[in-house]
């Protein structure tokens, strides 16, 4: 039986989210779509990272934007720890979907069951969102 490898598990970035969370995005004219994620962590010691095969999906055509930064969270195959049942937020950074966009989907697309997925989040105009994950 081959013995089980610890896994790869990143120190916690050192990065204020309410710093990030307060950014007036009308000050950026970059076009990017900011998504902060909020995940109640019930659990001991978990794990969590983010694969990079994580998209925008438009709900009306076939528009998607990608990921293009993620803070506060490592990308897949390493891990980021949770202190236990510690709330934890970390933001996302997206390419800009069409104008025409209203309602779009947040799905990590992965070669394993248990990736995030955030379905029907209704457009604003500033392009930032806060989600349960």
């Amino acid at each position: 039986m081959a013995a089980l490898e610890e896994p790869l598990v990143a120190p916690k970035p050192a990065v204020d989210t309410d710093v990030l969370a307060s950014i007036d995005p009308q000050s950026l004219e970059d076009g990017y779509i900011y998504v902060h994620c909020h995940y109640a962590d019930a659990q001991r010691d978990m794990l969590i990272r983010i694969w990079r095969t994580t998209y925008l999906f438009d709900q009306h055509s076939n528009a998607r934007a990608h990921l293009v930064h993620a803070e506060n969270i490592s990308y897949a195959p390493v891990w980021t720890w949770i202190p236990d049942n510690k709330p934890f937020r970390f933001l996302l950074i997206f390419t800009s979907l069409p104008k025409s966009c209203t309602v779009f989907d947040l799905i990590e697309q992965i070669p394993q069951p248990g990736g995030f997925e955030v379905r029907n989040i209704h457009r604003n105009e500033r392009d930032v969102y806060h989600v349960p994950i």
